[in-house]
């Protein structure tokens, strides 16, 4: 297993692998594989190639195929560029238990530290997904809320659960 930066000539596959995510996992995304299948491809290459550098996503490599990914991004707005928020986290179900979702969210942590003017990263996880939760957890993510019927869903209306990490690079000083 392998994890690197996206980059334009990632695009397809990640797109594809994305598509799968919403179709297989819709209890874990906002968003209908419908509604994005129907995006043109700029809108994946800003999503994991942003030229202003709003956005950065990594991949999870098998023998060249991309079975994972997360992305983050960024705000310019002065008041909330110390934010850096993660989403789109996903693992193939044949992939799993081997270590990709640590990787790939340790990867995202690392460019946060590194990018030198990020003091947090959000997300949020759909509530009852205690994998995913465990996952943040063990990486230094704390809850801090939850978002009562967040997303209707095949199987009904669900939480989303708000969490925060500090990071290394943002100076703790307000």
């Amino acid at each position: 297993m392998q994890v690197a930066l996206l980059t334009e000539a990632n695009a397809s596959q990640y797109r594809s692998l994305m598509l799968h995510a919403y179709e297989h996992a819709p209890d874990a995304f906002t968003s209908t594989p419908e509604e994005r299948a129907t995006q043109p491809v700029g809108w994946w290459l800003k999503r994991i190639a942003d030229p202003a550098g709003m956005t950065a996503a990594f991949g999870a490599f098998e023998e060249g195929e991309l079975v994972g990914s997360v992305a983050l991004e960024f705000t310019s707005k002065p008041k909330t560029q110390h934010n850096a928020l993660v989403i789109g986290m996903y693992v193939l179900p044949q992939c799993r238990g081997k270590g990709a979702a640590r990787a790939l969210l340790q990867a995202a942590i690392d460019a946060c530290n590194t990018r030198g003017n990020i003091r947090t990263m959000k997300l949020t996880v759909t509530q009852g997904n205690e994998a995913a939760i465990g996952l943040y957890r063990t990486s230094g993510f704390e809850v801090f809320g939850t978002e009562p019927m967040a997303i209707l869903t095949p199987s009904g209306f669900k939480a989303k659960v708000h969490m925060w990490r500090h990071c290394a690079s943002g100076n703790t000083a307000a």
